[in-house]
């Protein structure tokens, strides 16, 4: 039985990225929000996702740079990891991006916060803790928990996963990462660059999901470092060995093998989080892979929306973020607002890093029709060169008419560039707008301009346009 019943005109159920938009952008609007989360504010973003994984991506970066430092006149140095204190750094940015997540600012922002399990109990009623909440329109953005495979005897060994690496303070010696995924390299290659032995098991291809073309220059710098990684290797079982270590048995077309470690990784992907909302009671029809939503987001429930990762779709922050302003546009100003994945950027913050947006190379050629692949390398722009990062390249995709369909990014700096890429396809410009822009020099984006150019380098050998020079040419 309820002690207090609510009546808000949304009712926001998960205080992540997405339903912490949806909330903050609503009462801003002076509409009233009911904001209900079980577990941290924040989601997993912050305090397991994104911003701990890149805070220690940056401690290994720091460390790489330290080994590497003669190729610039300046002596080798093999760092001295304190992994006590990589493990503050990375609690100290989760703290200090906590406050703009923190129930007292939603609360100030007049969203009504309340922590507890939510669950449907009818198609218009929402229960947490003592309290029934009658919205007139909810938002489901729980998001996604790790993802654990039912391998034999992984139930009777200490494991970790992305919820909980990050609280290990002692450097593990002989992590192995079941997973090739973006998760397990980004945290294969963070730990290597710490000290740790690094092994990363995978069951098909390792980043199998991107561009090959791109993904191999990533593959090639992480076993250049020392990280071993068993592509098309299944896991065929896993036992404790000693007190604390783990023993991983692979099965690999020579035959099966075990892999001593310290630590285990889990990182074979993200499941949706649907238990104990009661889904079925509201009728908001969903399976394994997340809550069925049409293109605005909507479910089989009209009241209710879903987003971010419990939708089904892209499983990334921006995605979430992304799905909280179409929700905002259809809620409160009844606009229409449609997904399009088409604009959506995905990276892999590895060194070099891996960018996409659109169409990869081989979806491009599969569309149909005359299809232009423009690249240019990072060894031919000058500012890396100076900055001896040479590896890498980017790719355009485009159709006979100059519309970009997709780019592919590998490199340096790779993240940040992808930003132009995504709002030229979100606009649908051509490469002639890409040719017509300005990038000051000597920058590593320049690339692309490069690329994009190289588009009309056929024009200058076409008979025609000579032969309009030529008669220009008359006139003085």
């Amino acid at each position: 039985m309820t002690d207090t019943i609510l009546k808000p005109d949304i009712c926001v159920i998960g205080a992540g990225s997405g339903g912490l938009s949806v909330a903050a952008a609503a009462a801003a609007f002076g509409v009233s929000v009911v904001l209900v989360e079980k577990g941290r504010m924040g989601g997993d973003c912050l305090n397991y996702g994104c911003v701990p994984s890149k805070a220690m991506i940056a401690a290994g970066k720091r460390a790489a740079a330290m080994r590497g430092a003669s190729a610039f006149g300046i002596a080798d140095v093999e760092p001295k990891v304190d992994f006590k204190a990589v493990n503050r750094h990375v609690q100290d940015v989760i703290a200090a991006i906590a406050p703009n997540d923190s129930v007292e600012r939603f609360t100030a922002l007049g969203v009504h916060v309340i922590r507890a399990q939510a669950r449907f109990t009818g198609p218009r009623t929402v229960v947490a803790g003592d309290t029934e909440i009658r919205a007139r329109r909810f938002v489901v953005a729980t998001g996604s928990s790790p993802m654990v495979p039912p391998i034999p005897g992984l139930d009777g060994v200490d494991f970790l996963t992305n919820e909980t690496i990050f609280d290990l303070t002692r450097r593990p010696s002989r992590l192995i990462v079941i997973g090739g995924g973006p998760i397990g390299i980004e945290l294969a290659q963070a730990h290597r660059r710490l000290g740790s032995e690094v092994t990363v098991v995978e069951a098909l291809s390792a980043l199998g999901k991107d561009d090959p073309e791109a993904a191999a220059p990533v593959l090639e710098r992480l076993r250049g470092e020392g990280v071993v990684i068993r592509e098309n290797t299944t896991v065929a079982r896993v036992e404790r060995r000693g007190k604390t270590g783990v023993r991983v048995f692979v099965e690999t077309q020579d035959g099966a093998e075990p892999i001593d470690g310290s630590h285990l990784l889990v990182a074979t992907g993200r499941a949706a989080n649907v238990d104990g909302l009661g889904l079925d009671e509201a009728g908001i029809a969903h399976d394994k892979k997340g809550v069925k939503v049409d293109a605005k987001l909507r479910t089989t429930n009209r009241r209710v929306y879903a987003i971010g990762d419990v939708a089904g779709g892209l499983q990334f922050t921006h995605v979430a973020g992304y799905h909280a302003g179409l929700v905002i546009r259809a809620l409160l100003f009844r606009l229409p607002a449609r997904e399009n994945r088409a604009i959506l950027p995905r990276v892999t913050y590895t060194d070099p890093e891996l960018a996409q947006v659109g169409m990869t190379e081989a979806e491009a050629i599969k569309s149909g029709g005359r299809i232009r692949i423009l690249r240019w390398p990072y060894a031919e722009n000058d500012r890396a060169q100076a900055e001896r990062q040479t590896t890498g390249f980017i790719k355009l995709m485009a159709d006979r008419r100059g519309r970009l369909l997709g780019v592919t990014i590998v490199g340096a700096n790779a993240g940040e560039m992808i930003n132009l890429w995504a709002l030229i396809l979100s606009k649908k410009l051509r490469l002639r707008d890409v040719a017509a822009y300005v990038p000051p020099y000597p920058t590593m984006s320049e690339i692309g301009k490069r690329a994009a150019i190289t588009y009309f380098s056929g024009a200058a050998r076409k008979p025609m346009v000579r032969r309009l020079i030529a008669v220009l040419r008359l006139f003085g």
